[in-house]
């Protein structure tokens, strides 16, 4: 099956769903090339960033679960699939 490589974004508003997205984290932790928080206290927020290789429903589902999850955002960004539209 094909995979993608993409990253995740996710905003932290509210931390009464951190342990969810931590569940869910674990859940998809074959796919998951690496993972960085930043916390952000001035503006009260946390900063995660996923980076991924799996196939596309497979990161389609899981950035929908996490932005479903009360107080979190998530977006995602692809990789090109054809190189050579590069060129």
């Amino acid at each position: 099956m094909e995979t993608r490589v993409a990253l995740i974004g996710i905003m932290v508003e509210h931390n009464e769903s951190v342990d969810k997205l931590n569940a869910l984290l674990s859940q998809y932790g074959d796919y998951i090339i690496g993972r960085m928080g930043i916390p952000y206290h001035k503006k009260d927020l946390s900063l995660i960033s996923i980076a991924i290789d799996a196939p596309a429903d497979v990161i389609s589902a899981l950035s929908g679960k996490i932005g479903r999850l009360k107080g979190l955002s998530a977006k995602v960004i692809y990789n090109k699939t054809d190189k050579t539209a590069l060129v």
